[in-house]
């Protein structure tokens, strides 16, 4: 097992970009931490420079308590091996794994009923791929609302937190704020200059908390901003 520096990451995003779409969740970590993007993760393979397995697991002097892990192998016997005999992960403290392939859930599951932790599935995410941007139908904007697509600031962090589904609270707020301030976004304002359709961009590159408010509905901007 071995920690990649920078220069050495560099290298990686080169792999995992010729392993697309399957490896696209840890891609975008990568390609966001290789643009000197903020993050708290270190990463590591289990071999070097002919990799089969690479995991992005906490870096021990995050402060963090949202521990987040994702990971991407071809050979599933490494995988086993990296979590079992490596400890490449710390099993005694709570992390959620944002992004595997569904095939390794149940070694997981088994790994985690082993050591006496708790596993539970939360989400299954579906991806299509799209070849040919050329096929996308063509999108006609008027020239009222193309002037009002703007970006969001921290002013809006609260209004973002507010209707976001898994927001409300604190950690809400601050996720959203670390994405507004560092990642790109993309809104919609009505005529006073007040965000009414948004988009953002996660830390693996990944477009999401896309939220229309009620009475804006029906206009098309959500098709606009993607």
């Amino acid at each position: 097992m071995k920690i990649l520096n920078k220069a050495e990451l560099q290298q990686a995003e080169k792999v995992l970009h010729s392993q697309l779409p399957k490896s696209i969740k840890v891609y975008g970590f990568l390609f966001a931490m290789n643009r000197d993007k903020p993050h708290t993760l270190e990463v590591v393979v289990d071999s070097w420079p002919d990799f089969k397995t690479i995991i992005f697991r906490p870096h021990p002097q995050s402060a963090l308590l949202y521990k987040k892990v994702t990971l991407f192998s071809t050979d599933e016997k490494i995988l086993k091996r990296m979590l079992t005999e490596d400890n490449c992960l710390d099993w005694n403290q709570y992390f959620k794994i944002g992004g595997m392939d569904i095939h390794h859930a149940t070694m997981l599951k088994a790994i985690s009923d082993a050591k006496g932790v708790t596993f539970r599935q939360c989400f299954v995410v579906h991806l299509l791929e799209l070849r040919d941007p050329s096929l996308l139908p063509q999108l006609t904007v008027s020239r009222d609302v193309e002037a009002r697509i703007s970006s969001l600031n921290e002013s809006h962090v609260g209004l973002l937190n507010e209707t976001w589904k898994l927001g409300g609270d604190d950690k809400g707020f601050q996720l959203i704020k670390h994405l507004i301030s560092h990642f790109p976004t993309c809104c919609i304002t009505d005529e006073e200059g007040r965000p009414v359709s948004w988009v953002l961009l996660y830390d693996f590159c990944a477009m999401g908390m896309l939220y229309t408010l009620p009475e804006h509905r029906g206009k098309g901007y959500a098709k606009i901003l993607f």
